[in-house]
């Protein structure tokens, strides 16, 4: 059986690759959705001591039904970006990007000379994930530009991971890590 606490360190680098695509299309998309869009001026606004006048302009997404703020497509792609941190977190081993590395991409390159624990690159999928659902919730509020700063943030994170070997949300488990706080039990198994 192998051993599942210590993983082929391009797996994580190639799940980044095509996380940091998915995140990059939906940072686009959100930053042309109703996230960043003004509603025009035009409708009444009634003001006690004065009568009526002109109110001035207001965010689309706090304007918009909650029902036409879930149905914009960077909020779609930023949902679907969660779920599949989710999987990362809840197994790992079965999440699709991992599955593509180990079953296609793996095959094909020479044996790992590098291995890692797993459990950085798993806490860095919640990392991932807590991110996103702040964006995809405050979204949901109506928070102007929650969205696409939410998944620029993301975007930025998984792009450092996939360029560089630089994960973010590995060094900030290091550091908890360090503080006592996470990772002091054995091997989590994926």
């Amino acid at each position: 059986m192998p051993d599942v606490s210590r993983i082929d360190a391009r797996g994580p680098r190639f799940a980044a690759s095509v996380t940091a695509v998915l995140l990059l299309i939906a940072t686009v998309l959100s930053l042309t959705g109703v996230s960043t869009q003004r509603v025009s001026a035009g409708f009444i606004a009634v003001q006690p001591s004065s009568g009526a006048t002109l109110a001035p302009e207001a965010w689309a997404v706090s304007a918009l039904p909650l029902a036409a703020r879930v149905v914009d497509p960077g909020f779609l792609l930023l949902l679907v970006v969660a779920l599949l941190f989710v999987w990362g977190v809840a197994a790992p081993r079965t999440a699709p990007w991992g599955v593509l590395y180990r079953r296609v991409i793996q095959p094909r390159l020479s044996p790992p000379t590098e291995f890692e624990d797993a459990r950085p690159p798993r806490f860095a999928q919640g990392v991932g994930l807590f991110v996103t659902v702040v964006g995809l919730l405050l979204h949901v509020a109506g928070v102007p530009w929650a969205l696409p700063i939410a998944a620029a943030m993301a975007f930025v994170a998984a792009s450092l991971n996939a360029v560089f070997g630089l994960c973010l949300g590995c060094q900030l488990y290091l550091v908890l890590q360090r503080a006592g706080l996470v990772g002091r039990r054995g091997p989590v198994t994926a």
